[in-house]
């Protein structure tokens, strides 16, 4: 058993303390996306709208969180795209093998997650058909 001292006290305020910047710090990336990123706002509405349709087409929890799984897959994969393309923009604008192609294979997570949805999405409406 771990016993706990006076500083132990002060590191767990430490980690609280370290919850709150980083959630501050998420609420600022999310502010950014929707603010500069035309395909997550797109995204992020339709995922919005399809909330409700997730509890009213999936007939358990598994199911209903399958939906929602998959809907809040396509605009993580966009956050994570666009930090990878403002990072390779960061350099520099000049044509780099490596940066086309950093941003490809983001552009292609997005692509993926998309497909990701559809299936899961598609099996389960075919299945209510």
């Amino acid at each position: 058993m771990t016993s706990y001292h006076k500083n132990d006290c002060r590191t767990l305020a430490q980690h609280w303390a370290r919850l709150g910047k980083a959630l501050l710090y998420s609420w600022a990336g999310l502010r950014a996306a929707w603010r500069h990123e035309a395909a997550f706002r797109l995204e992020a509405l339709a995922c919005l709208l399809m909330i409700p349709a997730a509890f009213w087409l999936g007939r358990s929890g598994l199911e209903r969180a399958m939906l929602l799984a998959t809907l809040l897959l396509v605009p993580l994969t966009e956050l994570l795209n666009s930090a990878i393309e403002a990072a390779v923009d960061r350099q520099g604008q000049e044509h780099h093998p490596l940066a086309g192609r950093a941003k490809d294979l983001g552009s292609a997570a997005v692509l993926m997650a998309l497909l990701i949805a559809g299936c899961v999405w598609g099996l389960l409406i075919y299945e209510r058909l």
